[in-house]
């Protein structure tokens, strides 16, 4: 049965394409509809009066009149659609009306006919369509319909095709999605049905590459079913040329020798300082790198203390790197040379290639390394840090703080960024990784290595486009159960709308696309840099939580209510704190505090009260996370605070009971050494905001859910 609905869709767009055509008519569309079960109502095409006349008697009822043409897309823009028609006086009207309209509107339009469709009963109006996006392929969508489309822009996308489940998750993906609900005596939507409808045509642009757009708006949604008044189907122009694939372990074999060489070739090596040829050089003598470096300039013998080579061609043994510091005009040739030489990875720091449009120059580059086996880091980047390796194979400055995070960037810019507040956070690193134009190696190549790297618990990406969506989706559903990706997304533009020939594209902006396609994936995804950065640092901090009960502990009321607003801008859970828990607490804090959630316990407290109220609040099992709000008082000092905050969770940690704890404080300058003191002890602490520590718990909760965690332990 599929078998045979694909060749019946086949043939037809075949016969479309034959005629010159990339707009199928409605009664193509409803062939195509009727194939995959996607459900319309009944309709005929009339070709004159009279027939419209019977098709209309036929359905007993009033009916919709359609203008068919293969040159007018949007129908009601034309003057034709007329809604509501009933009996033969008025059917022979709208017939005439609709021709008159359709030539005034375009004298040259091929006008097949006009469609006589059967009047669907009133129900919520909603639009599902499919629209091939530059990035990620087929991306189906769904929302409010209707007319008020374009105008509300309520609309959900998700990679095609969609399974049950996920498609019925479009559904409450919506900012209206209480609509479909029912409110105010209306009833709701058949769920299911709309579900339906989705995954077909999901199904459908799955089936066939060359359709760029569907459009069914509206899909007329009732208690008894979903069925799609209209439906737009657009061929592509062109299909793309496909992009050259590497299997997981390609991939994995050629950055492992990547990120852990045991020999490096740097050419254009230099001794004259100001030269990135010499800096590359010092980075990888001065930061202590064991392996072998290997100089390559043909106008010397000797750099820096190491013997030089004419060309790479002539260096002994193995190489595992070629560092690329030489003008791009250069780059050419020598990577031929390291192609003979059978080096897996070149990385290319030099600018001058597509950034500048010489896209034949780094089309040429790509070319000799697909040839060749090489894979390309860059080109226009600053290089990268394998920290764990004692790797700085950049000009730059060296970087050498081991830890968990591995962090990369499109921008050289913002890599110096990332370079800065690693090191004044302390924040330990694995990896820094310059992608730049993004030639060859990209972010799902470093995800699919970071994702087995033992260094690594936490990868933060910043990325201005993604040549691959789909091979970047598939990477990161394939790491983000063992460790949280997050991703900082450039360019909140919507030019990707622009030239669409549906509702559908009209709506699938760059930036509506991505967001809800990252959020598919599983990542986090950052609003700001600062924040990506933030995440990075404190997610590895942070045990999982194990339920969604948190609870704000504060010594302060005006910082419990901007953290409880935080909680709830986060899609985080205040506790509804249970009788016996409430007494608890009330235990000790003071009788003009304030228990309930947030447990005010008032700032003038000793530091007995703030270490009990933690300890009930580590203790009770029903309590899975903890905000912390302290305000700066000389009863309880700021390092007070903190090394009673740090020695109790230890303690508990100790015990086996590992919660999050999160914490906010107010106060003078010495609330900055007690907020290191504490994110240096596994509790993220920020002075002077609110929002940062909930952001950071908000963020960890929603790794927790895509990774299974929740609830699974840590």
């Amino acid at each position: 049965m599929a078998e045979d609905r694909v060749l019946r869709v086949r043939s037809l767009l075949q016969s479309v394409r034959a005629e010159g055509r990339t707009a199928l008519t409605a009664p193509e569309g409803k062939v195509i509809a009727d194939a995959y079960g996607i459900a319309v109502p009944g309709e005929e095409l009339a070709t004159d009066v009279d027939e419209a006349v019977a098709f209309a008697a036929r359905f007993g009822g009033p009916v919709v009149m359609k203008i068919v043409s293969p040159d007018i897309l949007h129908k009601t823009d034309a003057g034709g659609v007329i809604v509501g028609v009933e009996g033969a006086t008025d059917v022979r009207a709208a017939f005439h009306t609709i021709i008159d309209n359709a030539r005034a509107y375009d004298a040259d339009a091929r006008i097949s006919g006009v469609q006589v469709q059967e009047l669907l009963p009133k129900g919520q109006e909603v639009i599902v369509g499919a629209v091939t996006d530059p990035t990620f392929g087929k991306v189906v969508a769904f929302g409010l319909g209707g007319v008020l489309v374009e105008v509300l822009k309520d609309v959900t996308f998700r990679l095609a095709p969609v399974t049950a489940d996920e498609a019925l998750s479009m559904l409450d993906s919506i900012r209206s999605a209480e609509i479909l609900r029912g409110v105010r005596g209306q009833a709701a939507v058949d769920r299911w049905a709309v579900a339906e409808q989705i995954r077909r045509v999901s199904q459908l642009v799955a089936d066939f590459p060359e359709i760029a757009e569907v459009d069914l708006n509206p899909v007329i949604a009732t208690a008894e079913g979903a069925v799609a008044a209209d439906i737009r189907v657009i061929l592509a122009e062109s299909q793309p040329a496909p992009r050259r694939k590497y299997s997981r372990d390609e991939i994995l074999a050629s950055m492992s020798r990547l990120m852990q060489p045991g020999s490096v070739a740097v050419i254009g090596a230099s001794n004259e300082q100001g030269k990135i040829g010499n800096s590359v050089m010092r980075n990888l003598i001065d930061g202590g790198f064991a392996g072998e470096i290997h100089p390559v300039n043909p106008k010397a013998d000797d750099i820096l203390g190491r013997k030089a080579y004419k060309s790479v061609t002539d260096v002994p043994g193995e190489v595992d790197v070629a560092v690329f510091a030489i003008p791009a005009k250069f780059v050419a040739s020598a990577l031929e040379e390291v192609g003979r030489k059978k080096i897996p990875n070149a990385v290319l720091i030099p600018s001058g290639f597509a950034e500048t449009g010489e896209h034949e120059l780094q089309a040429e580059i790509v070319a000799i390394a697909e040839r060749h086996g090489v894979r390309l880091l860059g080109p226009n980047i600053y290089g990268y840090y394998s920290t764990w390796q004692d790797l700085c194979a950049t000009f730059c400055t060296p970087y050498d703080v081991k830890g968990g995070v591995a962090l990369t960037s499109q921008s050289g810019g913002i890599g110096m960024a990332i370079l800065g507040f690693a090191r004044t956070t302390k924040t330990g690193v694995s990896a820094i990784v310059g992608l730049g134009n993004k030639s060859d190696l990209d972010e799902d190549d470093l995800l699919t290595w970071f994702g087995e790297d033992p260094h690594t618990d936490c990868i933060a990406m910043h990325l201005e486009d993604l040549k691959d969506g789909r091979a970047f989706v598939e990477a990161a559903r394939a790491t983000v159960p063992k460790k949280p990706v997050v991703v900082l997304k450039a360019g909140r533009t919507a030019a990707g709308a622009k030239a669409a020939g549906s509702h559908t594209g009209a709506l699938a902006g760059d930036d509506a696309v991505y967001d809800d396609i990252l959020r598919q994936a599983g990542v986090i995804r950052a609003p700001g840099l600062n924040e990506m950065l933030e995440y990075a640092r404190a997610l590895p901090v942070l045990p999982a939580p194990q339920g969604d009960n948190v609870v704000i502990i504060t010594g302060a009321g005006g910082s419990g209510v901007l953290l409880s607003d935080a909680v709830t801008d986060n899609g985080l859970s205040l506790m509804e704190i249970p009788p016996d828990l409430d007494e608890a607490f009330r235990k000790f804090i003071p009788p003009f505090g304030a228990a309930g959630n947030p447990v005010d316990i008032t700032g003038g407290e000793p530091p007995s009260t703030y270490e009990a109220t933690i300890r009930l609040g580590l203790e009770d099992p029903r309590i899975h996370a903890l905000v912390l709000g302290y305000w700066h008082t000389i009863v309880t000092p700021p390092m007070v605070f903190a090394e009673l905050t740090a020695r109790v969770v230890a303690e508990f940690r100790e015990r086996g009971i590992e919660k999050p704890v999160v914490a906010s404080l107010a106060g003078d300058v010495e609330v900055e050494e007690a907020c290191q003191y504490l994110f240096e002890r596994g509790v993220v602490a920020y002075p002077y905001t609110t929002e940062k520590p909930v952001a950071v718990l908000g963020a960890k909760y929603r790794w927790a859910r895509e990774a299974g965690r929740l609830g699974g332990g840590t």
